[in-house]
């Protein structure tokens, strides 16, 4: 089964919250904590690496919080997971971190497929911003409505 970790999927959620907020100022950890049940000591490693990385920003002091660094327009699913998770690697014989090579590297069809597979996944998360996902849970809420006033 192909599946996300806990760190990339909370990642996700944080800074869905994040780009919620884009333009109306900082949202604190603890919102973010509580909009997305997550606990605040692992949020904040998170939200540390994606600072560190660019893609969020720290605001101190009375009000303060985190602000994304770029308009949810400009910043994909696969920026924030590339700082959490790493490159999309569906296998070891595609993960450019293994040092080690597989002896049928060559000749192996389920590399193809996963390497072809993993290149699809990548385009996708480069595709797809915080933006859309914003987008997204409005078009979920409008259908919610709509379904209930019928």
């Amino acid at each position: 089964m192909l599946k996300l970790s806990k760190k990339g999927e909370y990642g996700i959620r944080a800074m869905f919250e994040i780009a919620k907020e884009y333009g109306k100022g900082p949202i604190t950890i603890k919102e973010i904590a509580e909009r997305q049940t997550i606990s605040i000591p692992y949020l904040e490693q998170l939200l540390n690496k994606l600072r560190r990385k660019g893609l969020i920003e720290s605001v101190k002091g009375p009000g303060g919080g985190y602000v994304l660094e770029r308009n949810p327009k400009d910043i994909s699913l696969g920026d924030v997971l590339n700082v959490l998770e790493g490159p999309v690697a569906l296998s070891e014989c595609l993960d450019p971190s293994v040092i080690y090579g597989c002896c049928r590297i060559d000749a192996c069809v389920t590399r193809l497929l996963l390497k072809q597979l993993g290149e699809k996944i990548n385009n996708f998360l480069k595709k797809t911003t915080l933006k859309d996902l914003c987008d997204e849970e409005i078009s979920i809420k409008n259908k919610r409505k709509s379904m209930v006033f019928k």
